[in-house]
């Protein structure tokens, strides 16, 4: 069984042409250590371990010419079904569902706007096992340029209810489930983000320090593609490790977990 509930972000893992360096920089910067999967059919993907759960992974591309990038896992109960929904609501199955050895069955998806995300059934392996502590996945988010036609197409597919509120002149969406806002969504930063970026989901990781962490992860050969700066969740920033993959990392403050 997955430690969330069908429809909430469970699993956050790294697609990446040097794996090597993955194993060296997420675990200093994170405090991580990672266990690699025994399986050769696996290619070395490695699960990275906090305190002994797993919290994220890392593995090689599944094209050659894929780029670096960090992808989010959404729990289902049924892969099949949600692949069904994906193309009927105008997104494109981009990976069928396939079995991952006995860990659980996965997926991978677009949305209209081009966004990838994943989908994870899980069976032996129920996805991260720590959540919104410091060096643990603690939010996804979509970024993307038709926010209108994401709330439609993610509506379909998982069942969520956008929540807008108007955040420093900008209209943030929470995707809300039930009762919990389990995911967000906000338009391009046109001043900080490229404009050559298709929509996308980005990972955010807790920290302690969001500016000892962005300050860490430049000594350790990444980039701050946005410096440290404040909003209502906390203080945040936005990285690339050292082979160009996306992430961000965010101080929730005391009342984060």
């Amino acid at each position: 069984m997955s430690t969330v509930p069908p429809g909430t972000p469970c699993w956050a893992d790294l697609a990446t042409p040097d794996l090597t360096d993955a194993r060296r920089f997420y675990p200093e910067l994170f405090g991580w250590t990672g266990r690699v999967t025994p399986e050769p059919e696996a290619g070395g993907y490695t699960i990275f371990l906090l305190d002994g759960r797993s919290v994220a992974g890392a593995g090689p591309p599944a094209i050659p010419d894929q780029v670096p990038i960090w992808s989010t896992y959404v729990a289902t109960d049924d892969a099949e079904l949600v692949a069904g929904r994906v193309e009927r609501a105008g997104g494109q199955v981009v990976v069928p569902p396939f079995e991952v050895f006995d860990r659980g069955r996965m997926a991978v998806f677009a949305d209209p706007a081009g966004a990838t995300f994943s989908v994870w059934q899980p069976l032996a392996m129920p996805g991260a096992e720590a959540f919104n502590v410091p060096g643990a996945m603690s939010w996804t988010e979509l970024v993307t340029p038709d926010p209108e036609g994401a709330k439609v197409f993610y509506e379909l597919v998982f069942g969520w209810q956008p929540d807008d509120q108007v955040v420093g002149g900008m209209t943030y969406t929470g995707w809300r489930l039930g009762a919990q806002i389990v995911a967000g969504m906000m338009p391009p930063f046109a001043d900080d983000f490229p404009a050559d970026l298709p929509a996308y989901w980005t990972v955010y990781f807790a920290v302690a320090d969001a500016d000892a962490a962005a300050a860490r992860a430049s000594e350790l050969g990444g980039t701050i593609l946005v410096p440290p700066r404040d909003n209502p969740a906390g203080r945040f920033a936005a990285l690339r490790d050292p082979q160009g993959a996306l992430f961000s990392v965010i101080d929730l403050g005391p009342n984060g977990d």
